[in-house]
């Protein structure tokens, strides 16, 4: 289970959540509970769900907007043009997220060491990358990316795909994103080691989802490795 903060934590007011939700009435309530510690600051950004996931947010008093049905990278847009706070952590609303290692990806942009911190499944472990042939492909492709991107770049990376991550608002705007869906997380390290910012990681433990299933699908590989050649080589 994802671990809440124990005893008093100063709320960052430098820090806004950004959870890009669609159909998670089930996980959405106790993740907004847990962050709460950590920020009052907490925008998310709702994929049209027809559950009643909406209601959860709303009856929490956070924060939201809707997304243009585009997909993830679009969600992930709008939530930034929608808040202003200097360092902005994503968030997936499944509950797979280790929700008190958000200090650890924020910590090394407020000390000025990096521009974007990826949580690593790799160094933190998970229990969505082991046990079946689907996960066995996702963490061979993710392990793969990886290679190439420390290769160009002479960076130690284990995972550039997780989409529990920090980055600074200042980073984030000069990248200029393009990508729609669930490649937005491998563009945002590229583009960023392209433009010259730290990319940084630590370890954090990815749970299996706790209700319903992944809106990414292992046969999207093939478009996870086009995009990211795309972006590698040009």
């Amino acid at each position: 289970m994802n671990n809440p903060p124990t005893g008093p934590f100063p709320k960052a007011d430098d820090v806004c959540i950004i959870i890009p939700t669609k159909n998670e009435q089930e996980t959405i309530a106790s993740i907004l509970e847990g962050i709460k510690f950590f920020t009052d600051h907490i925008l998310v950004v709702d994929g049209r769900s027809d559950d009643l996931t909406l209601e959860e947010v709303k009856n929490r008093n956070v924060r939201y907007v809707s997304d243009n049905g585009l997909g993830k990278g679009d969600a992930l847009r709008i939530g930034v043009a929608n808040t202003r706070q200097d360092i902005i952590v994503f968030l997936d609303a499944d509950g797979s997220h280790e929700i008190s290692d958000i200090p650890k990806l924020v910590d090394p942009i407020r000390r000025g060491e990096a521009d974007l911190v990826v949580g690593s499944r790799i160094l933190g472990g998970s229990d969505e990358l082991h046990g079946t042939f689907n996960k066995f492909i996702r963490n061979t492709g993710t392990n793969f990316l990886a290679v190439l991107v420390n290769k160009k770049w002479k960076t130690a990376l284990s995972d550039i795909e997780n989409g529990f991550r920090a980055i600074s608002r200042r980073a984030f705007n000069a990248i200029q994103l393009t990508s729609q869906g669930f490649t937005v997380e491998q563009e945002m390290v590229l583009r960023c080691l392209k433009h010259g910012f730290r990319v940084q990681e630590v370890a954090s433990h990815e749970y299996e989802r706790r209700h319903g299933y992944s809106k990414l699908k292992t046969i999207q590989g093939f478009k996870f490795l086009l995009h990211f050649l795309k972006e590698y080589l040009f």
